[in-house]
């Protein structure tokens, strides 16, 4: 490969993980309540093209696109940082893992397993991040009685907050995650051309 290749394939790179920043970014504008949850707690797609770029250039590029969007986010953002430090932590937690996997695995199959294995990953993760960064932090504006009966209006017999993390946030995380899974498999055979220049 000579250097000219080299260059450009560098300046695609970062091209490419500039558009998907941009599209994530937008992307986390268009967010809407999932029925039988909290109002607080809103579903987006904005992990799409991270994972879209994790598959088509490495995990490093789905990193580089989870960390920039939140970045963007954060400037107009009313969580003072700290959804937007969740929102990477997860997001990077997702796009790593299924990106890692898929580079030693690129068939159709071993995208599928990869990603699952991301949201999985996702959703496991979301568990610590929120009880012990997002929620305490939440819990100097709101009390923490407050956030339980939100989930007690849903479930009346939740007993405390770490507990409805577990029976109400772990299984949405997965189902975010699931939906950016078949979201993505859909579209990425017909995008995967165009990235790589050839479309």
């Amino acid at each position: 490969m000579t250097a000219l290749q080299t260059n450009r394939q560098k300046t695609r790179f970062i091209a490419i993980t500039a558009i998907l920043a941009g599209f994530a970014f937008v992307l986390q504008y268009f967010e809407f309540p999932i029925p039988l949850m909290p109002p607080f707690i809103k579903m987006d797609l904005s992990d799409i093209p991270a994972l879209i770029g994790s598959f088509a250039f490495g995990p490093f590029c789905g990193m580089i696109v989870e960390i920039v969007k939140n970045c963007l986010h954060a400037t107009v953002s009313q969580s003072f940082g700290v959804g937007e430090i969740s929102n990477a932590l997860l997001g990077v937690t997702f796009v790593g893992v299924a990106g890692a996997i898929y580079s030693t695995h690129k068939t159709k199959k071993g995208a599928m397993f990869a990603s699952v294995l991301g949201a999985i990953a996702m959703a496991i993760a979301s568990y610590p991040i929120n009880a012990f960064i997002v929620y305490p932090f939440y819990y100097n504006f709101m009390p923490k009685e407050q956030i339980l009966e939100a989930y007690q209006l849903i479930l009346p017999s939740i007993k405390s907050v770490e507990m409805s993390l577990l029976v109400f946030n772990v299984p949405f995380t997965l189902f975010k995650g699931i939906v950016d899974v078949v979201v993505t498999s859909l579209i990425y055979k017909k995008l995967s051309p165009i990235l790589h220049g050839r479309g």
